[in-house]
């Protein structure tokens, strides 16, 4: 089964146009390419201590128009010093301040005459390394919790009495170090909020990060405005040229390789570096066979005929479904696809090449499923919860031996759209709905087939297509179909039937970290279900998941 570079016809495939309102509004700054801290001073750093909420925290502060980072609870004051940040946020964690092997910052970072404010295990460890006092509580508090204030001003302004917050914590602070006074209640936590004005020392038990706490964005807002004294300066069209400014002095005369998957995060790349580095930059579509329906003429159209962007288009359909037999387990599925993807743009790119540098759509929600998640309360030592892999996030053989760059690394996907929009992206690619790696590999359940591939794609397009046709395409951060390994009874044309059902999953979310099922109009799933069930050979059963993340993913597998 050998790699064939060919032309394909184009297709057009149905998605809506309607108009959009302009985002650009929105004020962001450039990170470096290498992962450290943004390069400009107007940054608020992230001290995280295993959190699950800690890259939410970043994305809070982002949408204040302030650049952040999550950075290693190990770095030091020293370090956080030369990081020049105009706050630091101490993020919550899963462990007590009073286990054997619990995560502590360097208590130097106290005497920096930087404002911080402690969120939860930040706030309880900022209390006992300055002296104060945390307990285990007789009573843990989770969930809502009415906010009682006692002190209305400074990191509480506008900030209404009696606003629900989002407790997650079972130690609370029993007595407060010198200096410090408490800026609200609960009815369970006498310190909920607490603050050193004169040192510009802040902590909440609760989480303002999280949608769930009412007036937790304005909290934010203060901190970071009124007692960080930050500037909204984080600006789409900044990005840009910061990031063509620093492509063209990393790469220099030396050409660049680009896998092209046709989603917003690698054309957005793609029409960036094409702008940086013009024909210094080569773009390859690998066709593995796993794309949606029409998805491969539609790149092709776009970039090459449309915006002149050549793009090199490698047909391995044939070479990646004989991986596929036999398969089932959903982590081996993304390791052979994965490796597989590497072997044949070895092939190409020894044939297209030779390439220095390997460009990368990388961005931050890859960076932190794909990393440590969690901190041993044993050891203290970062650990791996690895929820799937990400094909594009490490893993690369050091015999391809091509420097990376990836300049979205960063950033989290609204912020990749905005810059899309800014350099010209067409509004079907802006817009266009977050697609796995693997494709439509891992939406089928079990073994992925010649038959159960075209059995998806089909039902795939009918609920794009629906959504599209009544104007709510953009109403979902993800809608597509899941198809299931096994089979069920049904009865058409007074027959019997013996055939496939068909999951559908249509998704709502910011980020794609935290999402909830879409409450949709009865009549839209069951125009969806009749055109699948009569159109769709091979099913004769439509369910719908209304399963939030967490507990489950978004993706089934």
């Amino acid at each position: 089964m050998s790699i064939q570079t060919e032309a394909i016809t184009p297709k057009t495939e149905i998605i809506p146009s309607q108009s959009l309102e302009n985002s650009l509004n929105r004020k962001e700054l450039s990170p470096s390419f290498e992962g450290g801290a943004c390069t400009l001073r107007q940054m608020i750093a992230i001290v995280d201590f295993g959190s699950q909420y800690s890259e939410l925290i970043a994305r809070r502060i982002r949408e204040t128009q302030v650049y952040s980072e999550v950075i290693s609870y190990r770095t030091s004051a020293e370090q956080l010093r030369q990081l020049n940040p105009k706050g630091i946020i101490l993020s919550g964690g899963p462990s007590s301040v009073y286990d054997d092997y619990a995560p502590a910052c360097d208590p130097e970072i106290w005497n920096l005459g930087i404002p911080i404010l402690g969120v939860c295990y930040g706030m309880q460890l900022m209390v006992k390394q300055l002296g104060g006092k945390v307990t285990r509580a007789k009573r843990g508090e989770y969930g809502k919790a009415a906010l009682h204030i006692d002190d209305p001003t400074d990191l509480l302004t506008n900030v209404e009495d009696g606003s629900t917050m989002w407790m997650s914590h079972g130690d609370s602070c029993t007595q407060l170090p010198t200096g410090f006074s408490t800026l609200a209640h609960t009815s369970n936590t006498l310190c909920a909020a607490i603050a050193n004005p004169e040192k510009k020392l802040f902590g909440v038990q609760f989480h303002p990060e999280v949608v769930h706490s009412v007036g937790g964005i304005a909290l934010i807002r203060n901190f970071v405005y009124h007692i960080c004294q930050c500037e909204p300066s984080w600006t789409t069209e900044a990005f840009v040229e910061d990031a063509i400014r620093e492509i063209r002095a990393k790469v220099g005369d030396k050409r660049v390789l680009l896998a092209l998957s046709g989603g917003v995060d690698s054309s957005t790349l793609a029409f960036l570096l094409h702008r940086a580095i013009g024909d210094q930059l080569t773009c390859m579509f690998i066709d593995q066979g796993f794309m949606r329906k029409g998805e491969p003429e539609r790149l092709m159209e776009i970039f090459d005929r449309q915006f002149h962007i050549p793009v090199e288009y490698v047909n391995a359909r044939d070479r990646f479904l004989a991986k596929m037999v036999g398969v089932t387990d959903p982590e081996e599925k993304r390791r052979l696809i994965g490796h597989e993807f590497i072997n044949v743009f070895e092939e190409e790119s020894g044939r297209l090449g030779p390439f220095d540098y390997l460009a990368q759509g990388t961005l931050y929600p890859d960076v932190i499923e794909s990393a440590d998640t969690n901190v041993d309360p044993k050891t203290g030592e970062r650990v791996a919860v690895k929820i799937k892999s990400h094909h594009n996030v490490g893993g690369l053989p050091e015999k391809l031996r091509f420097k990376l760059i990836e300049p979205l690394r960063k950033l989290f996907k609204d912020e990749v759209r905005n810059v899309a929009r800014s350099i010209g992206l067409p509004e079907e690619i802006v817009r266009r709905h977050p697609f796995p790696g693997p494709g439509l590999a891992i939406r089928i359940i079990g073994e992925v087939t010649s038959e159960r591939l075209n059995i998806l794609r089909d039902a795939d397009y009918i609920v794009r297509d629906e959504i599209a046709n009544q104007g709510m395409y953009h109403d979902f951060w993800q809608a597509f179909a899941v198809l299931l390994p096994i089979r069920s009874v049904g009865v058409m044309g007074d027959k019997r039937t013996y055939a496939h059902p068909v999951v559908l999953r249509l998704i709502k979310s910011e980020d794609g970290m935290t999402a909830d099922w879409a409450k949709v109009p009865y009549d839209l799933l069951e125009t969806i279900s009749n055109r699948i069930v009569n159109e769709v050979k091979g099913v004769n059963r439509v369910v719908y998941d209304i399963t939030s993340k967490p507990p489950g993913t978004i993706e089934w597998e």
